[in-house]
Order: structure tokens, then C-alpha cells, then sequence
């Protein structure tokens, strides 16, 4: 016997329409975040095997990890397709909960792809660190800012214990040198906790073969490759090299009609920290790869640099997906292309 639960989350409440296959009863419940006994009501079903399924939610994390605390399977669905599907004037929490119920009964819930606990550590780590950096940027030009007001010449860099140490030995008025100081004292503090993030991250690549597989790519890092890995997740679940770039957001969105062929900006789905460090990979990709160097040079003079660096990052994107598809480092890769373009002149 299989117990149902469409539910309809939100931040601070959720409806819970609930059915079980034996008997075909359907129950509806109405819960509090804060005032009912969420998990209490859940385990109440802990000897029967239970799958709860709602809308895809950004307040919905803690939810999902009680839910796998208490070994319930969990699915997550497509909010957009969920709605589409629901073909009705009326709209409530109730008949939300009801509709989510009824799509999975009738095996048509929209279920979305969920990454491992790990991966999701791994991404969260990620984006941490790209915060911290941006931030260290911040105060880096708040600090570049007081010295161009104070009209003095430092040509020492910002990353350095002497550019820094340097820079506190200037000479400034009162209050420019207190605001130097806090600067300065916030800078360090984001550049240690960066130091730490990185090396946490670099302790999760150094145990996982497909980080190190795409690290024999030129021009990918540690940050891209982790980042590709824990993104794409299994990618087995993709059907062509299409479908991946759509995933990253890097496929171009298409206006066509009739005769006329129209293609435009990239579509920007999927994660935003993947197409960034795609985007800086593939500068240095374009300069260390003979055949991304030469698509680069190509596309270059008739799109624009920004453009062909986007193309680059898609290349270089479907590029790590068959590395990771097929198992292979970037010499075999290299080596069946190779191949393959000596059979095609052979033919």
C-alpha cells in the first residue's frame, strides 16, 4: 500500500491532500509551520510507504530534508507544467493540493530532476565563495576610490601582504586613514574565509574522478569543474548535447515563423554561477586550444568578443559533457576527433 500526499507549500503553511491505494479515501489537512507539529504528522505514516509531492519552492529546503530524515520519497515538480495542467476557473490552496494529488495518481506529476545532498553542499559551497569574491572586489575599489580622492600614486596590488602593509604605511587625513583601516581589516577577513572555501573545495575534487577528468581540460579549474559536475549531475538523463546547453541556459532562443529563420539572446536558464565560470573558462580555453582558439578567431570579427565567448562556453560546455559521458580525459578526447575527422576525408 502506497500513501499519496499532494501538497500545496507554502512559506509559512502548507495543505496536505492525502490519499493511500488501498481504500482510495482522500483526506485533506490544513498545517502551520509555526504553530502545528509538522513532522509529527508525518511520521505518523512511517510504517507505510509514503510520497509526497509538491510544487518546486525556494522556502521548501527544510521541508524536503525532514521529509528524507523520515525515509520519505520526495517529489519535486515543474511549477510552470503543474499550473498548465490545471485546467480550472477556480483556484485555492484546496484544489491546488487536490490537482498535485491527482496528477500523481494518474502519473503525469512533472517530477524535476534533484541533485544528491552532495552535490547541493558543493553548489551552496560554490556560491559562498563567488559571494565573498564579489564582496572583496567591493572593498577593493572602495579603497582604490580613496586614494584617486587623495590624488596619491599606488601602483602595488590589493591581493599581497606587501601592497596591503604598503598601503596602510600611507600618509592620509584622519578620517580617510580610519576608513583605510576598516577597509582594509573587512579585506583580509573575506580573502581568509575565500582561502578556506577553497580548500574545502579542492579536498571534495581531489575524491572525485570526474572533477579531475574535466581538470585535464585547458583553461577549466577547479571551480568550473566542480561546478559542471555537481550541475549536470547524472548525465546520463541527457538525451543529446542540445538538451545540455538548453540546461545551462547557453542555447539560443528561436522566433520563427514560416520562411523566416530567427534566432536571439541565449535563454539564461538554469544556473547563472555555471554560465559565469563557463564564461571565464572559455577566455582561457580560446587561448590554450588550437581548435577553440580558431572558433574564437572565426566568430569573433562577425559577432562581436562577447558573443563568440558565449559560443565558447557552450563548445566548451558540450566538450566536458562528453568527457563525462563517454569517461574519457581531454587526450582521448582529442584523439577520437582526430579520428573521426580522418575518416570523414578518407570517405
Amino acid at each position: 500500500m502506497t500513501l499519496y500526499c499532494g501538497v500545496d507549500f507554502h512559506s509559512r503553511r502548507q495543505t496536505v491532500c492525502y490519499c493511500n491505494s488501498k481504500d482510495g479515501e482522500v483526506k485533506i489537512k490544513d498545517l502551520h509551520h509555526y504553530e502545528d507539529d509538522v513532522r509529527a504528522f508525518y511520521e505518523q505514516f512511517k510504517n507505510e510507504q509514503v510520497i509526497v509531492g509538491y510544487e518546486t519552492s525556494g522556502y521548501a529546503r527544510w521541508f524536503e530534508q525532514m521529509l528524507i530524515e523520515l525515509g520519505i520519497e520526495v517529489w519535486v515538480g515543474d511549477a510552470t507544467e503543474i499550473a498548465r495542467l490545471g485546467k480550472r476557473r477556480q483556484k485555492n490552496d484546496r484544489r491546488d493540493a487536490e490537482h498535485i494529488l491527482d496528477l500523481m495518481l494518474k502519473d503525469e506529476f512533472p517530477k524535476l530532476y534533484r541533485q544528491s545532498e552532495k552535490s547541493a553542499e558543493i553548489l551552496r559551497l560554490l556560491r559562498q565563495r563567488h559571494k565573498l569574491v564579489k564582496h572583496a572586489v567591493m572593498v577593493k575599489n572602495s579603497l582604490r576610490r580613496i586614494l584617486i580622492e587623495t590624488g596619491l600614486s599606488f601602483k602595488e596590488g590589493l591581493a599581497s601582504k606587501k601592497g596591503k602593509q604598503k598601503l596602510r604605511d600611507l600618509k592620509l587625513p584622519p578620517l580617510l586613514a580610519t576608513e583605510r583601516d576598516r577597509w582594509l581589516e573587512l579585506l583580509v577577513g573575506i580573502e581568509k574565509q575565500i582561502v578556506e572555501l577553497e580548500q574545502m573545495l579542492a579536498a571534495q575534487a581531489n575524491e572525485d574522478e570526474r572533477v579531475q577528468r574535466l581538470l585535464t581540460h585547458p583553461g577549466v579549474g577547479l571551480l568550473t569543474a566542480l561546478c559542471i559536475v555537481h550541475t549536470l549531475g547524472d548525465v546520463t538523463r541527457f538525451a543529446s548535447v542540445r538538451k545540455v546547453a538548453a540546461y545551462a541556459g547557453l542555447e539560443p532562443m528561436e522566433h520563427s515563423s514560416g520562411e523566416r529563420r530567427r534566432y536571439g539572446a541565449i535563454s539564461k536558464a538554469g544556473s547563472r554561477l555555471l554560465r559565469f565560470l563557463l564564461g571565464e573558462a572559455a577566455h582561457m580555453a580560446a587561448r590554450s586550444d588550437d581548435e577553440l582558439k580558431q572558433f574564437f578567431r572565426r566568430l569573433k570579427p562577425r559577432c562581436g568578443t562577447l558573443k563568440a565567448i558565449i559560443a565558447t562556453a557552450r563548445k566548451l560546455l558540450i566538450r566536458c559533457f562528453i568527457m563525462l559521458r563517454d569517461e574519457i580525459d581531454y587526450a582521448e578526447f582529442r584523439r577520437r576527433g582526430i579520428e573521426t575527422r580522418s575518416a570523414r576525408v578518407c570517405t
